[in-house]
């Protein structure tokens, strides 16, 4: 029943910027994004409280990318700026029925959109 579609991923040069797109389906969630690059873990990129009002960014990120929703529109937004090469890995958006903190674990996923930065 809850679903989550991700979109906006693509081929960008360094530099450029990206907004990724998380539609979901179900209800309001706290909601985090994540990425993967090839042969690595997946990493905690942003996350966003159900109302919008508390924003959490991984220290890599922090002053480029930034966390967003519109729950009249059921979406979640990552606006990317000031690409890099490392940035380039899978994304996904995840839903959590629990408060936001270190650690906590996501329900829900999303398929993942591909993004590409090239040097």
């Amino acid at each position: 029943q809850v679903q989550l579609v991700e979109s906006g991923g693509g081929l960008v040069q360094a530099g450029g910027s990206l907004r990724l797109s998380c539609a979901v389906s179900g209800r309001t969630f706290n909601m985090g994004w994540f990425r993967q690059a090839p042969g690595k873990e997946r990493e905690f990129v942003a996350a966003i409280s159900w109302g919008g009002g508390s924003l959490y960014y991984a220290d890599f990120v922090k002053g480029r990318f930034a966390i967003s929703r519109d729950n009249a529109k059921n979406t979640v937004y990552l606006q990317m700026n000031s690409l890099k090469p490392e940035d380039t890995a899978v994304y996904y958006c995840a839903a959590t029925t629990q408060r936001l903190r270190v650690g906590v674990p996501y329900d829900y996923w999303g398929q993942g959109t591909q993004v590409t930065v090239s040097s």
